[in-house]
């Protein structure tokens, strides 16, 4: 779901800012928008505060669930952005849901995929208690959420998209998952990986945190590199090393792939209507799945 379509706008983002800041003690002023999509994110101007603002009202209980994993990430030391201490959260204003987050980094920089496989395979240790609420992860509803949302889309391609699905969703159904069922991120990629000031990789954006076979925390950086060529042989090969397993030699390896292709698809056709570079790149997907061509074109958003 895009900011427009439930009304988030760089204005109503604002607005929403100043009265949250001044509930929690904090100054907004200076405030710079670093991004607005699924969530109208700010940096504040003393460098040291992110605050996060939902576009969907309906996040509520993913907002508190990302709070406690992240006071929990805490408690076990493990390396991840912390919310802000001191401060109830989350805390809805004017509709919306808003966390508060202790920055990262002054200047942005990504760590590397090596650091991600580490910080993986720890996470993937972890016992998680029960008191997170974490849910059993299901692709094909969020699949069909997103299906729904194609509103720029053309009928034939939606068509198309809800019949892959359909297929795929049989195919996954008849995995053999090898690795363990538990505790993942959710949207294991290179994104999501930091350097913080002292130098320290740091996993970020805990919203997608779930209970699923394992294999979901290594198939984005498995087709960034062999479907899309966003990761070189090197840095996939130390990925690889690093973690201890290599999904592309895992029978169920193409049918995850393409489910996940599939759900990046939709997550772009669902900003589509909005924003006219995503459109372009939409198409751009749906042309290559309905014909099996070359995906390396795709560019990453």
């Amino acid at each position: 779901m895009n900011a427009e379509s439930t009304g988030l706008t760089a204005e109503t983002a604002a607005a929403v800012l100043r009265e949250a800041c001044a509930s929690a003690g904090l100054d907004s002023s200076g405030a710079q928008l670093l991004r607005l999509g699924s969530n109208a994110v700010y940096d504040l101007a003393d460098r040291r505060v992110i605050v996060r603002i939902a576009a969907d009202p309906g996040t509520l209980p993913e907002m508190e669930r990302a709070v406690r994993v992240a006071r929990w990430l805490g408690e076990e030391r493990f390396p991840a952005n912390r919310v802000l201490p001191g401060v109830v959260q989350p805390v809805v204003v004017g509709g919306r849901v808003v966390t508060f987050w202790e920055s990262v980094q002054d200047a942005e920089e990504f760590a590397t995929v090596s650091e991600l496989a580490d910080l993986l395979k720890r996470l993937h240790w972890l016992e998680e208690p029960e008191s997170l609420g974490l849910p059993y992860f299901d692709p094909f509803a969020k699949v069909r959420r997103s299906l729904t949302g194609l509103s720029a889309a053309d009928a034939e391609d939606v068509a198309f998209l809800t019949e892959r699905a359909d297929q795929l969703e049989k195919e996954y159904d008849r995995l053999d998952f090898v690795l363990p069922f538990g505790l993942i991120h959710g949207d294991a990629n290179i994104g999501n990986i930091l350097r913080n000031r002292s130098g320290e990789a740091v996993l970020i954006d805990l919203d997608g945190f779930t209970l699923a076979p394992r294999e979901w925390d290594l198939i984005l950086t498995a087709i960034y590199y062999d479907r899309y060529g966003w990761h070189s042989r090197e840095q996939y090969e130390s990925f690889v090393h690093h973690y201890g397993f290599d999904l592309m030699n895992w029978p169920g390896y193409p049918v995850l792939a393409d489910v996940r292709e599939l759900m990046m698809t939709l997550w772009m056709g669902g900003k589509a209507a909005t924003e006219a570079k995503a459109a372009e790149e939409f198409a751009r997907r749906v042309e290559s799945i309905r014909s099996g061509g070359d995906r390396r074109h795709w560019r990453p958003f």
